[in-house]
């Protein structure tokens, strides 16, 4: 008998065809998102499901769906995941590290530029009909070239993001739970700072760090303070690593020119005051929505979720002391 899968959101044809191969599947293709109590009952009679970061697994519903053996996210960051309770009860946790590293450094360093030369104003400008002619200081934005960059969190995405940064000659800084390799560094022009250092020194600040408690509110009040007038901050990892409503009192104060965000607090309910900015791009969290990344990260995690199922051992296994109890 095949196991029984559930599919929580809308995904792509070739990854159910693969999953139906080896699982019996539902697949919530009408994609609305699934309240925990409706995802619970889906998931009751279910050996495994593939999932997305607005589906929330925790230990409350891990203990109504004692049949799960294999959580296959959608998504490199798994903080909708409880990990621990996973592991607790033998149920492996899988993601979908590498496939959207270049997407996601390319649309952060989009929001550097849109937020730099002032874009999203410009165009509003045009649509509004209030261009009548050009003038010299109209519009003014700030160079990225020879800029500094500093980026928090010196994983995969963010070595990319500093690969990006080397077109433009910038300097980059970087600051990162550990020190990475020397050959590292080497390689991407980048420099070690501190926390304090690399907020001080910095013309764009990138966070591009897992959201965890350890992460939450990394830039807050205190942080934003620190930063240069004429900085710009750029969050396109999670919500929750920055202090949205600190970040809308400096961005209102003129504390820092201005932001670029991907990601915020408890979305997609945005902090209002960020509607009343005009110095703040707004982008609804698509750092990896490319037809082919997005497709890769289905298959990804379809894959992860039938090696789970038939014996084998998932390639981007999260908890591999589960498959073990």
């Amino acid at each position: 008998m095949k196991p029984r899968i559930l599919i929580t959101r809308e995904v792509f044809r070739e990854a159910i065809e693969y999953v139906s191969q080896h699982c019996e599947v539902e697949s919530n293709q009408d994609d609305g998102a699934l309240a925990p109590d409706a995802l619970a009952r889906k998931l009751a009679d279910k050996d495994g499901v593939m999932c997305c970061l607005t589906d929330r697994i925790d230990a409350d519903l891990l203990a109504r769906c004692t049949k799960l053996k294999a959580v296959a996210n959608i998504a490199v960051g798994y903080n909708n995941i409880d990990l621990p309770a996973c592991t607790a009860r033998g149920v492996m946790a899988t993601n979908t590290p590498g496939v959207l590293d270049d997407s996601t450094a390319d649309l952060a360093f989009a929001l550097v530029l849109a937020t730099a030369r002032r874009l999203t104003e410009v165009e509003g400008y045009i649509r509004t009909g209030e261009w009548t002619g050009w003038r010299l200081k109209q519009w003014l934005g700030v160079d990225v070239h020879h800029a500094t960059l500093g980026i928090f969190g010196m994983g995969r995405i963010g070595q990319v993001i500093a690969r990006r940064a080397a077109g433009f000659d910038m300097k980059v800084l970087y600051h990162n739970r550990k020190r990475v390799a020397p050959e590292i560094e080497r390689r991407l022009n980048a420099t070690f700072a501190t926390k304090d250092a690399l907020l001080g020194q910095s013309d764009f600040v990138v966070l591009q760090v897992p959201y965890s408690k350890e992460t939450h509110h990394l830039i807050g009040a205190a942080e934003l303070k620190l930063m240069k007038p004429t900085a710009i901050l750029v969050n396109s990892t999670r919500g929750g690593v920055v202090d949205d409503g600190a970040l809308v009192a400096a961005l209102k104060s003129g504390a820092i020119r201005g932001a670029g965000l991907d990601v915020f607090e408890n979305e997609p309910r945005l902090n209002p005051g960020f509607l009343e900015l005009k110095n703040v791009v707004l982008a609804p969290h698509i750092g990896s929505s490319t037809e082919a990344t997005r497709l890769a990260m289905a298959m990804t995690a379809a894959k992860n979720l039938v090696a789970a199922l038939t014996g084998g051992v998932p390639p981007n296994l999260l908890n591999p002391e589960a498959r073990q109890s």
